[in-house]
């Protein structure tokens, strides 16, 4: 059995996404950790409360929970949870977005050291940037001095605003890639702060759409670099754009890993602890696609046009870590299962690498890493690595859960507690889902 301390719930209706950053924050000076989740049309009172943007926060040491809501009825959809910020005096800073049913970033500003409350709602709007293209995510950075808020945005690249007043206030800066819009949207893109710049990872497109490869590079000194630190493109956000594949390709497409051939891969998490760079990714191993005309009818199965079933992609959880040449190491994580939703096959449980260990994470699958055993939900299991990566061993972290247990978080800011944070329930959508955010906390 595990010996892991039991969750508490802090939000009875929650959820969020895994494209925005930082989710959840500790202020080690006032112990006070923040999570930013959203409340579902299909979880408890959700009629009143559907479409809330909350604010989860815990006092670490009295354990007291408030559930600040900052926006009413913005949206049913995990997409639009904020990105989180604690400027040097004491304030958060809260961004956030809809899921392309607007051209509009928002944020607010709380008062200093006290995120229940909060200042007014300020908008950005993207429209005569994007032709009324609408936007999406928000991930929150400081780069070279400044505080930059990366959108998917203009043609469904990723762009950035930038603040030099710590959030008060946000002009447009530029885009960071641009390529051919193929499906639904270009890079899924994830960031990590690091000693020598922000590092970013990301996809071609949707996987949905395409056969994507996976993409690292370094942003620093007005400049991208690869991954061995060659400059890539002009100067940022003032010359045209690069396309992301002109970076370095951590995963190229018909990569064989762990004896599986695998396809359209996705961006998972990202870290840089004290200069060691990791990535986790997904992808499908040994699935070419569906004929045209195919339908999924459930999480485990496919009908072509005929009416025959079609194999359901294998999905796998791949780690990969940066050497000091430049090099990636890409290696077989764990299996994550059949996609998670019916028309989402390539959503998975995730992962969470460890903002303090690089040899550490978390994730979540409905096939047991320990034995290959398959699970009746999407249960959490903590891997450790010593050998970079290249194998893990495993202890759970929940068992035999009547609900699955999705996209843990590893909230960064308190070096001395690991805190982590998941969501567990049904989701039917992004949109439906009937789901409770809870909290574990334990000392490192």
């Amino acid at each position: 059995m595990t010996t892991e301390p039991a969750p508490r719930v802090l939000n009875d209706n929650g959820a969020w996404c895994w494209f925005q950053d930082e989710r959840a924050l500790v202020d080690p000076e006032r112990r006070l950790l923040v999570v930013g989740s959203i409340a579902s049309v299909g979880g408890k009172d959700g009629d009143r409360r559907g479409g809330d943007l909350d604010l989860n926060v815990v006092d670490l040491e009295s354990g007291d929970v408030q559930v600040v809501t900052l926006h009413e009825g913005f949206e049913s959809d995990d997409h639009d949870v904020p990105a989180l910020w604690l400027r040097p005096d004491g304030r958060w800073l809260a961004v956030y977005a809809r899921h392309k049913t607007d051209d509009n970033t928002y944020w607010r500003i709380s008062e200093p050291g006290d995120p229940t409350r909060w200042g007014e709602e300020k908008i950005f709007d993207w429209s005569g940037l994007t032709g009324s293209r609408r936007v999406t995510y928000s991930n929150l950075h400081e780069l070279d001095g400044r505080l930059y808020c990366f959108v998917r945005a203009i043609n469904d690249d990723p762009c950035a605003l930038v603040s030099d007043d710590h959030g008060e206030t946000w002009t447009f800066e530029g885009k960071l890639f641009h390529r051919e819009k193929i499906g639904y949207v270009n890079a899924y893109a994830r960031y990590a702060d690091g000693p020598d710049g922000l590092h970013v990872i990301a996809t071609d497109h949707h996987p949905r759409d395409y056969d994507n490869a996976i993409h690292h590079g370094v942003l620093s000194s007005g400049r991208l670099h690869d991954s061995t630190g060659q400059v890539v493109g002009g100067q940022l956000f003032t010359d045209p754009p690069i396309n992301q594949d002109q970076l370095t390709t951590i995963l190229p497409r018909g990569s064989e890993v762990g004896g599986a051939l695998l396809s359209h891969a996705w961006t998972t998490d990202l870290r840089d602890v004290n200069g060691v760079v990791s990535a986790v990714m997904t992808a499908r191993a040994d699935h070419d696609g569906w004929p045209e005309g195919s339908a999924v009818t459930s999480p485990d199965a496919v009908r072509d046009a005929n009416g025959n079933d079609v194999p359901v992609p294998d999905l796998r959880l791949l780690y990969a870590r940066l050497g000091a040449d430049g090099n990636w190491a890409v290696h077989p994580l764990a299996a994550a299962g059949p996609g998670l939703l019916p028309h989402e096959q390539d959503y998975t449980g995730l992962a969470a690498l460890d903002p303090y260990d690089p040899d550490h994470l978390v994730l979540s699958t409905p096939i047991d890493p320990r034995d290959g055993r398959n699970l009746e939900r999407r249960e959490l299991f903590r891997g450790r690595t010593a050998d970079g990566g290249a194998t893990w061993s495993w202890t759970a972290i929940t068992e035999d859960s009547a609900v699955d247990n999705l996209r843990p978080i590893l909230a960064p800011g308190d070096p001395a507690t690991e805190h982590l944070l998941w969501f567990r329930g049904d989701m039917a959508s992004s949109q439906r889902f009937d789901c409770e955010v809870v909290l574990a906390s334990r000392p490192r």
